[in-house]
């Protein structure tokens, strides 16, 4: 596989990562419209787990079908296709290396009452599917939250040590923390930072607010400039050792083009590796869908 001098500088950031792991991070590097750039855009679609069917597929029904993902990625020039088993299970036959996928191991449901994901998929699985990573998802703040990084660990372990990277959503929740304070500029850069500690190859957080979330925060931030979105997005991406992880930002509830679009030139502007967008491209039409991830791509790639 070509590598650019970009792929080959951050895969030099890897430092312990077997030369399996590092190809791996390569084929996601590499792969799409954003392939050598250093700059991602990834298609998840664990929504059906998170929200239930018709929350997530009815307004495009075409969704409901696991090969429009694969094909939508494909067509898109995405980086990856992130998904649980059952959903590349039914597709990933007739997209062998198509296309990077991101089997994710951990879910949980709109029936829940606790803050805890169940752990729904192997290492063995994603091997035998040939997905390049695995993902997995933490709640900082939950009851839960050691329990949850104990899982990650041993499920990181196992795939690093079969040459599979390891992507980590991050996000913040639980009983001392509101709605707004899920995506505090704080509490958003010590999820990630967390997860760079816990030995993430690519870290997923949700864009940060300008709110701090941990008063006994407040006084570090009067010397940090948060004022606008693309300075909390540097913070964010230096509090991953000073840059030295892949930090990529989720696109967040359904919104408009125009607000979405106005969001990742923010993120791009402070140094993201990209974003990971779902329900904002999957329950739109296809040629809409098509559209809107091409702009996004686009302006990653500097685009005005």
């Amino acid at each position: 596989m070509r590598v650019t001098q970009r792929v080959k500088k951050i895969l030099e950031w890897y430092e312990s990562d077997n030369p399996g792991t590092k190809g791996n991070l390569a084929r996601i590097l590499m792969q799409g419209k954003l392939g050598g750039s250093g700059r991602v855009v990834i298609l998840p679609v664990d929504q059906g787990f998170e929200h239930g069917p018709a929350r997530s597929f009815a307004s495009n029904p075409a969704a409901y079908d696991p090969h429009y993902h694969f094909q939508l990625a494909l067509d898109a020039g995405l980086s990856a296709y992130a998904a649980p088993l059952g959903m590349i299970e039914a597709a990933a036959g007739s997209y062998p290396a198509a296309i990077p996928t991101i089997l994710k191991l951990n879910s949980s449901n709109s029936l829940a009452t606790e803050k805890d994901q169940a752990v729904t998929g192997t290492v063995s699985d994603a091997l035998r599917l040939g997905c390049a990573a695995i993902g997995f998802t933490i709640y900082p703040g939950s009851e839960y939250q050691f329990q949850m990084m104990e899982e990650f660990r041993e499920l990181a372990e196992e795939a690093k040590a079969a040459g599979l990277a390891v992507v980590l959503w991050s996000y913040p929740r639980g009983p001392l923390l509101d709605k707004a304070a899920e995506t505090a500029v704080d509490i958003c850069a010590y999820a990630a930072h967390m997860a760079a500690l816990l030995g993430a190859h690519i870290i997923k957080v949700k864009p940060p607010s300008q709110q701090i979330g941990l008063e006994s925060a407040r006084k570090a931030y009067e010397k940090i400039d948060i004022s606008t979105l693309a300075k909390r997005v540097e913070h964010v991406v230096q509090s991953c050792f000073n840059g030295r992880r892949l930090v990529v930002f989720s696109g967040g509830e359904a919104t408009d083009s125009a607000n979405l679009l106005e969001v990742v030139r923010g993120l791009h502007a402070g140094g993201a590796s990209g974003s990971i967008v779902g329900r904002n491209a999957f329950t739109r039409p296809r040629e809409e869908a098509l559209a809107l991830l091409a702009q996004i791509v686009a302006i990653y790639q500097g685009k005005p």
